[in-house]
């Protein structure tokens, strides 16, 4: 993690730096309603959306798909979930662009929380259940981290060797998936909403990969550092229709490189992109 004079939070790239501040700011106003008899949950948690017996305080809204993702039952709930967008965030957003990040990051949210819907209505039937917390999305970006910096060193807490970050991926998915399938009856985890985030994170980047203007920037780096507040400027194709191997020498270009160095690739507007790119 970079830390420069400037500061290492004036340095985070924008969508981490407020998913942090707005998980923050919900966790301590939750807090103290429940400190004086409110709560937050009935309206804002993921509320099983089969549960007819399950209505009145607490029943099933749309946006549940969506807030719940922005409670925590406690401090350490928090803390654990937002420490990984921490240490896994700014990298991300720093190779894709804030605008993108935050999609993947509400995709994999939702997508967890659809998962979630559907294996307690194949589980539970009508009995309540109530889910809450960003791990569905933080999970997410875990395969994103995978996906992108494959070859960066990790370590399991329980197993002090480094190993490469794909590895990791798998590995943790496994034991979501076995935690979920033989976990015990007390086991309050949503293992198969981890999951569910997983599998809606994979299915947005296979989307991507179709879309050329979706710059994936999958990397193979081994060196690469586990988190940087430094942008990465997405590696472009060279323009199909430019001939001349001096192109760059375009006074025009020239000026366009000199901005992404200077401020980040995502500065650049769509027509300054169709120039550099030769559209």
């Amino acid at each position: 993690m970079a830390i420069t004079r400037n500061g290492w939070w004036s340095q985070m790239p924008p969508i981490t730096k407020n998913l942090l501040v707005i998980n923050f700011a919900v966790w301590i106003f939750n807090t103290f309603a429940q400190r004086f008899g409110g709560d937050m949950l009935p309206w804002l948690g993921l509320i099983n959306w089969s549960a007819s017996a399950f209505h009145g305080a607490y029943s099933f809204h749309i946006w549940q798909l969506f807030t719940y993702m922005f409670l925590h039952a406690n401090f350490w709930h928090f803390f654990c979930n937002m420490f990984a967008v921490l240490m896994f965030g700014p990298a991300i957003e720093n190779q894709w662009g804030s605008k993108k990040f935050l999609i993947y990051y509400l995709v994999s949210g939702v997508g967890a929380a659809l998962v979630q819907e559907l294996v307690w209505y194949f589980t539970i039937g009508s009995a309540p259940g109530v889910t809450i917390g960003a791990s569905g999305a933080v999970f997410g970006i875990l395969f994103a981290f995978g996906w992108l910096f494959p070859e960066v060193r990790m370590f399991l807490l329980f197993i002090p060797i480094p190993i490469p970050s794909r590895i990791f991926v798998a590995l943790y998915a496994l034991f979501e998936l076995f935690a979920g399938i033989y976990g015990a009856a007390g086991d309050n985890v949503a293992h198969f909403a981890h999951l569910g985030g997983m599998l809606f994170g994979w299915l947005l980047l296979l989307y991507w990969m179709k879309k050329p203007q979706w710059h994936l920037g999958k990397k193979q780096e081994k060196e690469r550092p586990f988190a940087t507040f430094h942008y990465q400027a997405p590696v472009e194709e060279e323009p199909k229709d430019s001939k001349d191997p001096n192109t760059h020498s375009d006074p025009e270009v020239a000026r366009l490189l000199d901005k992404i160095k200077r401020e980040g690739y995502g500065s650049l507007t769509q027509e300054e992109k169709d120039r550099l790119f030769g559209h």
